[in-house]
């Protein structure tokens, strides 16, 4: 017989049987357990990245009510629940800006797999063509291999673990390649002053 997820200790959950309780069986007190967990750190999160408390919160609670609807797409062997959560949620913050004519490039969230996204961030203006000239030129001056990459996990949206399905490569060599290009677009970037 097994236990419950939340059996296990208070302290520390499984949040991917949590997540997998709710996929299953719709888990109310696994979706709960959930909630409590990860609406405070994503409002954090989102706030941190300089949304307003009230939209913060209100993209909080969405992310979580698309956490409880698609809970049977998470598959933890390609992302951890945080990493799935904090993605939903990235997505969502992303939609929001985009509806607004602005979209926000955090550089770190592309590089930390598996960890909540780190909140500093480098706000780009998409209604204005200069921004985005401006990422295309850092892009450039990457070496292919890692703008390839950097390309697959901005643009494409994909998680390092489709990008290594996608291009081939060992998990650990996208993850590299991703850090050292990531740092490079980051120094092109600042030394532009965007």
């Amino acid at each position: 017989m097994t236990s419950h997820p939340l059996t296990r200790s208070a302290a520390t959950p499984d949040f991917d049987d949590l997540l997998g309780q709710v996929a299953r069986k719709k888990d109310k007190e696994a979706f709960v357990a959930l909630f409590s967990h990860f609406a405070p750190r994503i409002k954090s999160f989102l706030m941190r990245g300089g949304m307003i408390e009230d939209e913060a919160e209100e993209l909080a609670q969405e992310t979580m009510l698309t956490m409880w609807q698609k809970a049977e797409q998470f598959d933890p062997y390609k992302a951890s629940a945080s990493t799935w959560i904090f993605t939903i949620a990235r997505n969502k913050k992303i939609d929001r800006l985009r509806k607004n004519g602005v979209i926000t490039l955090d550089l770190d969230e592309l590089v930390l797999a598996g960890t909540e996204p780190a909140a500093e961030t480098i706000d780009l203006d998409w209604t204005h063509g200069g921004a985005r000239d401006k990422l295309n030129a850092a892009l450039k001056e990457l070496p292919e291999e890692q703008a390839a990459l950097v390309r697959k996990a901005f643009y494409e949206d994909l998680s390092h673990g489709e990008i290594a399905e996608a291009t081939q490569l060992p998990l650990g060599t996208v993850k590299s390649r991703l850090r050292l290009g990531l740092a490079k677009l980051r120094q092109s970037l600042q030394k532009d002053d965007i």
